[in-house]
This record gives C-alpha cells, structure tokens and sequence, in this order.
C-alpha cells in the first residue's frame, strides 16, 4: 500500500479544491491510502508515515503561502535534519491569479516549494505535458489553476485545472507504488 499525504494552505477554497481533487486522483490507484491535511495540522509523524507527500499553496507575491512556510521550516526541518524524508516521493501544486495570464509568479512558486522537497532529499514527480487538462491548466513542476479572471475577480479553478490535478494525484501515486514495490500497471 502507497500511503500518500496532502498538505496545503488556502485562502478562499480554491487550492483546497486542487488538494482533494488530487487527492481523488491518487486513491484511485489501487492499493492507495491518501490524508489531505492543512498546513496548520499536518505533523512529522505524518510526513513519516506517507511514501508521498504533496505540498499546495496558494501563490502570494510570486512565493509560496507563509503557512506552507512555516510548515517546512518547522516540520520538514526536522526531517531534514535526521535524513528522515530521502527517498520519498514529493510534488507539488498550486492556485493563484494575477496579471499577464499567468498566475502573477506561479512557476517560481512552483519551484520554491520543489526546492524544499528536493532539499530534504525527495523523488520528484512533476507533470508531463502530455497530462490532460495541461495545455490551459499545468506547468512541468505542478499542477496549477489559475483562480482568478483577467481583472483578478474570483472565478474558481477551471475544469481543465481540476482535470490536471487529478491526473497528477495519479502519476505521484503510482510512483509511490512502483517505490514501495507494488504493481501500479496492469
């Protein structure tokens, strides 16, 4: 069983929505156990405890939510510190708007968590453009929707965002799989 940990900060629902529709993604592999948790609740027993761990924030000036944040510097550094996350499996995701059709900074969001997990030591997952949904709604370091119109008025993610992060919970769990030594391909 690939046991898979959501963990994300949201503002007004939207990366939330990107978390458990990921999280549908993922526990539609077989063999697949996910906890979606905030990044207020999410602990180290629970990092332990995941094969895959993928970290959601909103974007926020370019960067990722203070609340992500805090939760890599203070339970991912714990981990860091003893070694306790090589070899598991990490991605990311993210929402966000801004001007220029974008997402105001989405790709170094995307980046600046990837640098967390890559620093504690983790398998990377990222999202092939081949993934349905990616054309309108994904970069190669994440799943990503954009949650804003044109004049930044809220709008909620697109279908073709939600079609990403599904299929991302996927490709992260079957990895988790194939790491943990179960058949993901049949």
């Amino acid at each position: 069983m690939a046991n898979i940990l959501i963990v994300y900060a949201t503002d007004y629902g939207n990366t939330g929505k990107l978390a458990r529709t990921i999280a549908d993604g993922a526990a539609s592999v077989a063999g697949t156990q996910v906890t979606v948790k905030t990044a207020e609740e999410a602990t180290v027993e629970d990092v332990q405890a995941a094969d895959g761990v993928i970290l959601g924030t909103p974007v926020h000036m370019g960067s990722m939510d203070w609340r992500l944040k805090k939760f890599i510097d203070t339970v991912c550094s714990q981990l860091w510190m003893q070694d306790a996350a090589v070899g598991k499996v990490g991605a990311v995701f993210a929402t966000g708007s801004g001007y220029g059709n974008t997402g105001g900074g989405a790709e170094l969001t995307l980046l600046s968590v990837l640098n967390n997990l890559v620093e504690l030591g983790m398998v990377i997952v990222p999202l092939p453009k081949s993934t349905p949904g990616y054309a309108r709604s994904g970069l190669q370091w994440g799943a990503y929707a954009r949650s804003a119109g044109e004049n930044l008025e809220q709008t909620g993610v697109s279908d073709e965002g939600l079609e990403a992060a599904r299929h991302h919970g996927v490709h992260v769990a079957r990895v988790a799989a194939a790491l943990a030594g179960q058949s993901v391909f049949g």
